[in-house]
């Protein structure tokens, strides 16, 4: 695993920019959360921000995705500058997030909240249902069952095969082991990394949850109130207690 990793950063590494916020800045009803966030993502990474509670996290997942206006700086994606999108337009252009919380439409079916990612543009087929319920088989036994009866494990499973089904280039994932037991968070780990190693779909995810952060990202930016303050590398991830120390930076 520790080998993989770094042969796979080694190679997003040589791989263009497909994301970079600069000198980003938003917040709240006029109260400053983010403090100028400097970040580049290449294509086919994985890369998590971490950091303990309050710190900013999901602040920066929501302004990227563009629910939260930046006050100040830019965020560029595959070569445009976004900052002044929505969010539908950013996610018409291949970025998909999937909230802290997963938001699946609890009264309807697995199939129903799947249809509503159609609605993200892009044309989808039989063949991209096929490709979601083999990445999550659970998904395909449960197809006719409401989202709301499933287990949050389930219930992840389907906020990130919804947005699948439009086949983004990047997903921003905010807090996927919110909620989950422990085995089903290394079961969605693995089926995240086979995603990316299959479709070199690029992915930033907020994390605090320690084994899922080793088992998925090929690096991290570490965050403390609204800054990157740290960057840690393959290197880094294979110690255990460099992590955790920067968890409760």
């Amino acid at each position: 695993m520790n080998v993989l990793r770094r042969f796979i950063w080694g190679t997003a590494m040589r791989s263009e920019v497909v994301l970079t916020a600069l000198k980003l800045r938003s917040g709240y009803g006029g109260k400053p959360v983010l403090q100028g966030i400097d970040m580049d993502v290449r294509a086919g990474e994985i890369v998590a921000v971490i950091g303990r509670n309050g710190v900013g996290k999901s602040t920066l997942m929501r302004t990227l995705i563009g629910l939260l206006p930046p006050t100040e700086g830019s965020i560029v994606f595959k070569g445009q500058d976004v900052s002044a999108l929505v969010a539908h337009r950013r996610a018409r252009l291949g970025i998909g997030y999937v909230p802290q919380g997963r938001d699946v439409f609890p009264r309807m079916s697995v199939e129903e909240n799947l249809k509503v990612g159609e609605m993200i543009g892009g044309k989808v087929g039989p063949d991209d249902y096929k490709r979601v319920y083999a990445t999550f088989p659970i998904l395909a036994e449960r197809r006719s069952q409401q989202a709301g009866t499933m287990s949050g494990g389930q219930q992840q499973q389907l906020a990130i095969g919804r947005v699948m089904i439009s086949k983004p280039s990047l997903i921003l994932l905010d807090e996927p082991s919110e909620g989950i037991q422990p085995s089903i968070v290394q079961d969605i780990a693995r089926t995240i990394v086979d995603l990316n190693r299959r479709t070199n779909v690029t992915i930033v995810f907020v994390e605090q949850n320690l084994d899922m952060i080793r088992a998925m990202a090929q690096r991290c930016y570490v965050m403390d109130k609204g800054r990157i303050v740290a960057a840690l590398t393959p290197a880094d991830l294979d110690d255990r207690e460099v992590v955790r120390r920067h968890l409760a930076v």
